[in-house]
């Protein structure tokens, strides 16, 4: 029986190319999401619903993998409370009822800088959701933290995101030694990396900054 995986954040820049990959590697995939997608792979399962029906639809699946690629910005929620509700609550809640339904093995996205002391409201809420994430036990976490992504297309991108990927090429050559890290990243090799992450086996917490992304990327 091939293992199960649920996605959260599957319509995503990330989490749509990891779907599709790990669909074509022969993995039950399937996704939650609060509205549909129009361009899935006709072998992934969606399953649409209000974020209030998840647990169930979680705990009927009962998932090896829980992956979470949910994410807004401030701009598009409206408000830090609006983008907390997403990029933190969501998350956490997503993961545990993963958790509770058996999955041992949860993948998130976070963002290279997220630290607990940030001034920076969005890195302060990605390290408060990966410390949440660590208290709920799973036998293997894997937090990516890439910088900024680049590839595909997105509508809620803020003006200076956008600057920032358009210059990106320019800007990456001036990245080296422990600057690497805020280089761009491609939103194919997240995606490749959560792929390979997926087919792993060993327990213990594991942080994924650019190197590591590459490497898994292969």
């Amino acid at each position: 029986m091939s293992r199960k995986i649920v996605i959260a954040g599957g319509s995503g820049l990330v989490g749509k190319q990891a779907a599709d990959m790990l669909a074509r590697a022969g993995f039950a995939v399937h996704l939650v999401s609060r509205r549909p997608s129009h361009t899935l792979a006709p072998d992934i399962k969606e399953h649409v619903a209000p974020t209030a029906d998840w647990p169930a639809i979680v705990a009927s699946i009962k998932p090896d993998v829980a992956i979470s690629g949910l994410g807004t910005t401030i701009r598009t929620a409206g408000s830090r409370e609006a983008f907390k509700a997403v990029d933190h609550d969501l998350v956490l809640a997503f993961a545990q009822e993963s958790h509770d339904a058996g999955a041992r093995h949860f993948i998130t996205i976070s963002s290279v800088g997220a630290m607990p002391a940030s001034s920076n409201f969005y890195l302060r809420t990605k390290a408060d959701m990966e410390q949440g994430l660590r208290n709920i036990g799973f036998q293997r976490l894997d937090i990516m933290r890439p910088s900024l992504l680049t590839g595909g297309q997105r509508d809620d991108r803020r003006p200076g995101e956008a600057l920032g990927i358009l210059l990106s090429p320019f800007v990456d050559i001036l990245m080296f030694g422990p600057m690497r890290k805020f280089a761009s990243t491609p939103s194919g090799k997240v995606a490749k990396a959560i792929a390979n992450l997926a087919k792993s086996g060993d327990d213990g917490v594991f942080i994924h900054e650019n190197e590591s992304i590459n490497a898994l990327a292969g």
